[in-house]
């Protein structure tokens, strides 16, 4: 194996996907306080804390207590380097949530054990489904009064679509709550509450010794021995290659505020979770342990550091060895890229990188020229594909309170469409621009942001558009043909592409009954639809 394919084999990259308040931005801390990468978890403030989650960065989560952004953070724990990404549980930022899910190799699934799989966890589970994402689940909350462990296997393996092959089992729940049966070591861990408390200092007792489990644990002990009887006959054992293959997802339990359970799952991720694996570009598959470098650009964020008032284009490594000065060539543009300013991260914190391998995520500290869904590469023509972009339901005009304002807020209506967390639309006749979203909450962080790092007051007030869809034609004659007749509706998105806005549903079908020849759709692949070579 070579040296390249020796240092791919050590990364497990993954995101943490759940449903708001499942927890997930705790168990993100957790990971990190078990991995040794920070000292001291913060809370976020819904629980009235006075310090704020390490991977809500930017002033809107920390005021709201949730997470709008993807964060990137990057430890190492026996030997293997961890790349976690924390993703937004609100469905008004499932966009880059998606996009995040296009540069991990596996996924965590937070489920509340209050209120089992709520309606945004399932769409993220329809994603890793699609692309065969290996999944894990943490049931969190177990200190809490929640459903039945056997109700939430139920569940999850039908949201999943999959079976669960449970790795360990709660003893008891809610104020009944007494640990974690380890079913592989055959082993339990017994739980005490205590957000400062360590694992090494829980007390651990033989799984075997059925008789003093009993007389200690009583009747929750008795409840889940039935349990852990029922799931040994009736769910099927772990099988490596199905979870690998996406068809099977291993199941964990514990209570994350609580440091319980954590180390499971962080020992769970090094040992089941995938290294890196091939990449489709294109013209080819490219593989990990190749010599040349390459990776793609899944996320764009200006501003990250306002002191430094930059942008910084994160990007998933998907082949060879980087190393700052290195020259490379950006695919869309054919321009060369030396970048000497590259990072890795924890949250907010930056740390220079000075080599990155398959699988690592590096940030890219630019004033420009890169975009959403750009593949890097050391010279070779490559392309990879899959970055969602989705149509938006929901738009916007902007108007500007000062006028003298009007190149800051030109320059941040850019930088916020170029890192996809809104989309902008600019007409091709007249001056009206348009914001676009799947939730009404991008609108509000938009406008947050526009004031704040860009010191624009804009006015955000509805138009009669309901839907978009970017447009394409084997004609270029028929195509300039249908942009002329309906200039009115016409607009460029952040990469230049044709967008045609409609009204409603009887509106699209119209055009498309009057325009055969055009084609109408509501997902932009970079590949196909960006600015055609």
């Amino acid at each position: 194996m070579s040296a390249h394919a020796q240092e791919a084999a050590r990364r497990r990259t993954f995101a943490i996907i759940s449903h708001p308040d499942a927890g997930k931005t705790t168990l993100t801390e957790k990971l990190l306080l078990f991995a040794g990468a920070i000292q001291i978890a913060g809370s976020v403030k819904a629980r009235k804390a006075s310090r704020h989650a390490a991977s809500d960065w930017m002033e809107i989560e920390k005021q709201r207590g949730i997470s709008v952004a993807s964060s990137v953070m990057q430890m190492e724990y026996r030997g293997a380097v961890i790349n976690l990404l924390d993703t937004p549980g609100h469905q008004d930022f499932s966009e880059d949530t998606y996009r995040v899910l296009t540069a991990v190799d596996a996924a965590l699934m937070v489920i509340d054990a209050t209120n089992g799989v709520e309606a945004q966890t399932r769409r993220l589970i329809e994603v890793c489904r699609t692309r065969a994402t290996p999944v894990i689940a943490f049931v969190n909350k177990l200190d809490r009064e929640g459903r039945a462990p056997l109700d939430l296997l139920d569940e999850i393996e039908a949201a999943l679509g999959m079976p669960c092959a449970p790795l360990a089992w709660p003893v008891g729940q809610g104020k009944r709550f007494s640990g974690i049966y380890d079913l592989r070591n055959r082993r339990m861990r017994v739980f005490r509450p205590g957000e400062d408390r360590r694992p090494e200092e829980d007390e651990i007792l033989d799984g075997r010794d059925t008789e003093t489990l009993r007389a200690r644990f009583g009747a929750e002990y008795a409840a889940a021995a039935e349990d852990m009887a029922l799931i040994g006959t009736a769910t099927p054992a772990f099988d490596p290659a199905a979870f690998l293959a996406g068809r099977q997802a291993p199941m964990f339990f514990g209570s994350a505020i609580n440091n319980f359970g954590v180390r499971e799952v962080l020992d769970a991720l090094v040992d089941l979770a995938p290294p890196p694996g091939p990449r489709a570009a294109l013209s080819r598959v490219v593989m990990p342990g190749e010599t040349a470098f390459s990776g793609v650009v899944f996320k764009i964020q200006a501003n990250m550091d306002p002191a430094h008032r930059d942008r910084v284009a994160f990007l998933r490594v998907c082949s060879g060895r980087f190393t700052p000065g290195m020259r490379l060539k950006v695919r869309r543009t054919r321009k060369e890229l030396r970048p000497t300013s590259v990072v890795t991260f924890l949250s907010q914190r930056r740390d220079r990188a000075d080599t990155a391998f398959a699988g690592d995520i590096i940030g890219i500290v630019t004033h420009g020229g890169l975009q959403l869904g750009d593949t890097i590469s050391e010279g070779e023509a490559l392309q990879f594909t899959g970055l969602p972009f989705f149509a938006p339901e929901l738009f916007r005009a902007v108007e500007l309170a000062d006028p003298m304002k009007s190149k800051q807020l030109a320059r941040g209506l850019r930088e916020l469409g170029e890192e996809g967390a809104i989309q902008v639309f600019r007409p091709q006749t007249g001056s009206l621009v348009l914001l676009g979203a799947i939730g009404q909450l991008q609108f509000e962080v938009a406008a947050h942001r526009l004031k704040t790092e860009y010191g624009v007051d804009a006015r955000l007030s509805p138009v009669n558009y309901a839907g978009a869809r970017w447009i394409t034609c084997a004609d270029p004659a028929e195509l300039d043909r249908f942009v002329a007749a309906n200039a009115a509706r016409m607009f460029l998105d952040a990469a230049g592409a044709h967008t045609c806005l409609t009204t409603s549903r009887f509106d699209l079908d119209l055009l498309r009954e009057r325009w055969p020849k055009i084609e109408f759709h509501p997902m932009r692949e970079h590949a196909g639809l960006i600015l055609q070579e």
